[in-house]
C-alpha cells in the first residue's frame, strides 16, 4: 500500500491508481502535490471521496487499490471529483487463481503465544461472557421470552454478580415455512448454534407448541442434550402465558447458582473465535480501520485463534484476493460456489449485488460494490484461507476462515455467533452502534471526526492512519490487545449502553406461506 506524505491532502494507495482519496475536505481550486507533481482540484472534494489524478477516458477503468472499482461514464480530467455522477458499476471480470500462495498458516511457537481469561465449558469450548439465553422457536413465544428476561435483568440477578444477564433471542419467523427449504435449515442452525455458543452458561428454549419449527427436531438434529443447563418448554403445553412465565422463571432461578459458580481461567487463543465485521462504511474504511483489523486478525491467527470473515456480497469483486490464499482448490471452489449462489439469488429476487452500498456508504465516498468489497476484504488480513462455511455452520477449524452471510450486519453477525464466535470486532466510518449479545462487540472508527463526534459509542480510533499520525501496524496491535482484554472480561462501549438484545436476526429467505 503506497501513500503520500501526511502533508499531502490526497492518499494515493497504489502506483497504478488513477484516483486518490481526500484525507480531508479539498476546496475547488486547491493545488494538490502528489508524488512531486501538482494537480488542481477542479471541484470540491469531500473528505473520503476520490479525485482523479490522471486522465480517465469515458469507458475506461477507474483504479483504486490497484484494482478496478468501476468504469468512467464520461471523460474525467485530472482534479475532477470521481463519484456516482461519472463512475458506474461493471460486472467483475477478475481472474481467479486457486490456492496460488501455497503458504501454511504462520503460528508462533507455543511458548510465545498469548492467552486470555475465559470460561471453559463442559464441551471444551471457551466463553468470553457468562449469560443465560432464552431461545425462541417461533415469533409467538417472543413476548413471553422477553418478559422472563426483563424480570431478571431489572433486578432479578441480585446475588449473582458473575452472571452477565439473561438474553431473550427472539425473531420474526418459525412458522409458515417449508421444513425442506434453505430458510428452515438456516433458522434451525442458528437456534442450535446459539444454544451451543460458549458465551451462554445455560439455555432455555421456549416454543408456542403448534409451530412448524418444533423444538424437539432442533434438539435432536443439533446434538443438544437436555439437562440442568438446557431446558425446553411450550406455552400451550404449560397452559398459557402466566404459567409459562412462572415456570420459565423458576427454571432460570435453578440455573443461576450453577452459572454464577463459573470462574475465568487462563486459556490459549485456540478458544477464541473473532467475528470480523464492518458497517456504516466510508471512503476511509479500506484505508484505516479495515486493514488495521486485518493486521489484528493475523495476530489472532498467529497466536492460535480463529478469525472469521463474512458478508459474501461485500467480497464480490475482491474474492480473487481470497481464492489465491485458499489452502486448497476445494476451499477456493467452495467460495466461488457461494458467489455463484449469490448471483442467482439476487437475480431471482429482482436485485443485483451492486444494490449493496447504502446511502451512507455513498455519502462517505464509496461508489460501487467493487470498491466497497476491496476495502471490506482487508479485514481478513493476509493469512491462508483455511475453510469456507455456509451460514451458521459450526466453525470447527482454527485460523482464518470465511462464512457465507448477507452483507446486512445483524444477519451476518447472527450467523457468525451461531457458528461459535465469542467476540465481534466491528469497523465503522459513519457510526454504527450495534451490539450482539452474547458476544461483546468492539467498535473501531475509521476517521477521527466521527470518533470524536460519537466517542461514547466507539472503542478504538484508527483515524490517525488517514492523517499520517498512526500506522496500520500500531493500530492493529491496539485492536489485538483490546480483543484479549475484552475476551477476558473488559467491557465495550456497546455493552455499557446495553446494546445487543435486538440484533439477533436469523437470515430469513424463501416463501412465507
Amino acid at each position: 500500500m503506497l501513500t503520500t506524505s501526511a502533508a499531502s491532502p490526497l492518499i494515493h494507495l497504489h502506483a497504478s491508481d488513477n484516483v486518490g482519496v481526500a484525507r480531508a475536505h479539498i476546496p475547488a481550486g486547491a493545488a494538490v502535490i502528489l508524488d512531486g507533481m501538482g494537480v488542481t482540484a477542479l471541484a470540491e472534494i469531500p473528505s473520503g471521496h476520490k479525485m482523479a489524478v490522471a486522465p480517465i477516458p469515458a469507458g475506461s477503468r477507474v483504479l483504486k487499490y490497484g484494482q478496478t472499482i468501476g468504469v468512467a461514464t464520461a471523460d474525467i480530467a485530472p482534479g475532477a471529483h470521481v463519484h456516482l455522477h461519472n463512475l458506474a458499476m461493471q460486472e467483475s471480470d477478475v481472474a481467479h487463481h486457486f490456492a496460488e500462495d501455497g503458504r501454511a498458516t504462520e503460528l508462533l511457537p507455543q511458548a510465545a503465544r498469548r492467552t486470555f481469561e475465559g470460561y471453559v465449558r463442559p464441551d471444551g469450548q471457551v466463553g468470553t461472557r457468562n449469560y443465560i439465553g432464552i431461545v425462541t422457536s417461533v415469533n409467538c413465544s417472543a413476548t413471553v421470552a422477553r418478559a422472563v428476561a426483563d424480570h431478571f435483568n431489572r433486578g432479578g440477578l441480585e446475588g449473582f454478580g458473575n452472571v452477565d444477564g439473561v438474553v431473550a433471542l427472539t425473531h420474526g419467523t418459525g412458522c409458515a415455512i417449508n421444513t425442506k427449504t434453505e430458510g428452515y435449515a438456516y433458522l434451525t442452525r442458528v437456534l442450535g448454534g446459539y444454544a451451543k455458543n460458549p458465551n451462554f452458561a445455560g439455555i432455555l428454549m421456549i416454543g408456542l407448541g403448534c409451530e412448524t419449527n418444533q423444538i424437539e427436531p432442533i434438539v435432536s438434529r443439533e446434538g443438544l442434550v437436555e439437562g440442568r443447563l438446557l431446558r425446553t418448554m411450550t406455552i400451550q403445553g404449560l397452559g398459557g402465558t402466566r404459567k409459562t412465565i412462572e415456570t420459565a422463571s423458576a427454571i432460570i432461578r435453578e440455573m443461576l447458582p450453577i452459572a454464577n459458580a463459573a470462574q475465568r481461567t487462563t486459556v490459549p487463543l485456540t478458544g477464541l473465535k473473532v467475528a470480523l465485521q464492518c458497517g456504516g462504511s466510508d471512503g476511509y474504511s479500506g484505508i484505516s480501520a479495515n486493514p488495521a483489523l486485518g493486521y489484528a486478525a493475523d495476530l489472532v491467527v498467529k497466536h492460535g485463534g480463529t478469525a472469521v470473515l463474512s458478508e459474501t456480497p461485500e467480497i464480490y469483486g475482491a474474492e480473487h484476493l481470497l481464492t489465491r490464499r485458499a489452502v486448497s482448490p476445494e476451499v477456493a471452489q467452495k467460495l466461488m460456489d457461494r458467489i455463484d449462489w449469490w448471483r442467482t439469488y439476487t437475480e431471482r429476487n429482482g436485485a443485483e449485488l451492486n444494490n449493496n452500498p447504502s446511502h451512507g456508504n455513498k455519502a462517505g465516498g464509496l461508489t460501487t460494490i467493487l470498491e466497497k468489497s476491496l476495502g471490506a476484504v482487508a479485514k481478513g488480513g493476509s493469512m491462508p484461507l483455511e475453510a469456507v462455511y455456509e451460514y451458521a455452520e459450526i466453525i470447527d477449524r482454527t485460523g482464518f476462515v470465511f462464512m457465507d452471510t448477507p452483507g446486512y450486519d445483524p444477519v451476518a453477525v447472527t450467523g457468525q455467533v451461531a457458528g461459535g464466535c465469542n467476540v465481534v470486532v466491528f469497523t465503522t466510518g459513519r457510526g454504527s452502534v450495534s451490539g450482539f449479545k452474547p458476544a461483546p462487540c468492539i467498535k473501531v472508527a475509521t476517521n477521527t471526526q466521527m470518533y470524536e463526534h460519537m466517542h461514547e459509542d466507539m472503542d478504538i480510533n484508527c483515524g490517525g492512519i488517514v492523517t499520517g499520525e498512526d500506522t496500520i501496524a500500531a493500530a492493529g496491535e491496539r485492536i489485538f490487545e483490546m480483543i484479549l482484554a475484552v475476551a477476558s472480561g473488559a467491557h465495550t462501549a456497546s455493552e455499557d449502553f446495553g446494546f445487543g438484545d435486538s440484533e439477533f436476526v436469523p437470515w430469513q429467505i424463501g416463501a412465507v406461506t
